[in-house]
């Protein structure tokens, strides 16, 4: 169907995770640039120490759950999260329209960009700090 690109910078990753996998479930291809500028809520020390628990769950390399540290994989993983079943039928073709960047390509630079925003959280940590903070 249609190419929707997204701007997340100082976007909440929950807003950004439940529209995206709305869109990409109705069959449009989507695309999230600046995915470390996203933010999370809450507490910064509540939400280092939660993803540091997560990680050091992982255990051997054939358990889970994986939780990279690269800011567009976190966020992409929080889409995942909403999509009906990301393994077979429509769940797996919708997460293959996604696709998540740092930064901006330069193919999508002169690309209109869509900005999914509410009023900023007072607390708040984005995704380049929490990468930096594992």
């Amino acid at each position: 169907m249609a190419k929707i690109i997204i701007d997340a910078n100082d976007s909440s990753i929950g807003r950004i995770g439940s529209y995206v996998a709305k869109k990409s479930l109705e069959g449009n291809e989507m695309i999230i640039l600046n995915s470390e500028k996203a933010i999370i809520s809450g507490n910064k020390t509540n939400n280092i120490e939660k993803y540091k628990r997560i990680r050091k769950m992982g255990g051997s390399a054939l358990k889970g759950p994986f939780i990279s540290k690269d800011t567009e994989k976190i966020l992409k993983r929080c889409i995942r999260g909403m999509l009906p079943d990301y393994r077979k039928g429509r769940g797996r073709e919708a997460w293959k329209r996604i696709k998540c960047y740092n930064g901006i390509p330069e193919e999508y630079k002169d690309e209109k960009l869509i900005k999914i925003s509410r009023k900023a959280p007072v607390k708040k940590i984005n995704l380049k700090e929490l990468k930096e903070k594992l």
